[in-house]
């Protein structure tokens, strides 16, 4: 039986691949990433607080918008007093709807990516002149308020067309999120050339987790704390990345900051075991490594980008 497949990276066994370890021998790599979103008012696509496939309302653009307003500010305060470096998935418009926003970001030496113009719509159903257009626009408008052009991407919704990879490479972003295949990185084909898939979770997520299967702040954070800590067991056979991902309006919120906060301080209580660190720096990473080293890398030799090319 022959299965519609892709191209676009090769099957690869993670007990197989080749051994190597982040800076400072660390062997689990933990990343925080959060979301930051615009939506549109009444119109589009968007989460609902109470139920799901909630029609588009002033009530639940009023919450998203809380995490805006509110929430990034809490969650900031929290990431300066623990001292975590982050990275933030950011719609456009959300900078040109909150221009306080890139200036407390890029205070903080944080990263910025590239997350579409804004939640409200998805890529994955536009003509390719279309998704070009998103992408572009998105880029330019990061690099007015960023000061520096992303080089990382996040789709809305995770969504892909069947060109998203290649429309990526060729507007100069070098890796990419919307794939949770892995805990490593690796590299996929496309028509410009290769592009990283940085591991992203879906499950350590807290939209998917407090949002839509309605677990509690507290569960989530014991999600938080099971799975750095067998990840950090794991990790001593192989390296590994767990990443931490979140969204304003959702922790956001002060009775789930206060799990969260708890949660983040375990994963600190072992810093001395782990590489923290923002997505950019690991994409760098993964691309100064020997070739062969990656999984992908050996089948695109001529024509890897140098980490350089990736921030690094």
């Amino acid at each position: 039986m022959k299965l519609p497949s892709h191209s676009r990276y090769a099957p690869s066994a993670i007990p197989t691949r080749p051994t190597y370890r982040w800076p400072n021998g660390a062997s689990l790599a933990v990343v925080v990433c959060n979301n930051i979103e615009h939506f549109a008012y009444r119109a589009g696509m968007g989460s609902d607080s109470a139920q799901p496939n909630a029609p588009q309302s002033f009530r639940n653009y009023a919450w998203r918008d809380y995490g805006n307003r509110v929430g990034l500010w809490n969650m900031l305060e929290m990431l300066d007093e623990l001292q975590i470096p982050s990275a933030h998935n950011v719609n456009s418009a959300a900078l040109d709807y909150m221009p306080e926003i890139a200036e407390a970001l890029r205070k903080r030496g944080d990263e910025f990516i590239g997350h579409g113009r804004s939640n409200a719509e998805r890529q994955d159903t536009m003509w390719e002149e279309d998704e070009r257009r998103l992408i572009i626009e998105t880029r330019d408008a990061i690099t007015r308020h960023a000061g520096v052009a992303p080089t990382g991407w996040l789709g809305p919704y995770l969504a892909q067309s069947h060109v998203t990879l290649d429309l990526l490479r060729e507007e100069g972003f070098r890796y990419m999120m919307d794939l949770p295949a892995d805990d490593q990185p690796f590299w996929m084909a496309t028509r410009a050339g290769p592009i990283l898939s940085v591991p992203y979770s879906i499950e350590l997520n807290d939209s998917p987790a407090m949002v839509f299967r309605q677990h509690s702040g507290r569960e989530f954070a014991d999600m938080i704390v099971d799975q750095f800590d067998e990840m950090l067991e794991q990790s001593a056979r192989r390296p590994l990345v767990c990443s931490v991902v979140l969204h304003t309006f959702v922790v956001g919120q002060p009775f789930r900051l206060r799990p969260l906060r708890a949660a983040l301080r375990h994963i600190l209580g072992h810093r001395d075991r782990i590489w923290l660190c923002r997505p950019g720096e690991l994409a760098a990473y993964a691309a100064g490594l020997p070739r062969g080293v990656v999984p992908g890398s050996e089948m695109l030799d001529s024509e890897m980008p140098g980490p350089e090319m990736l921030g690094g």
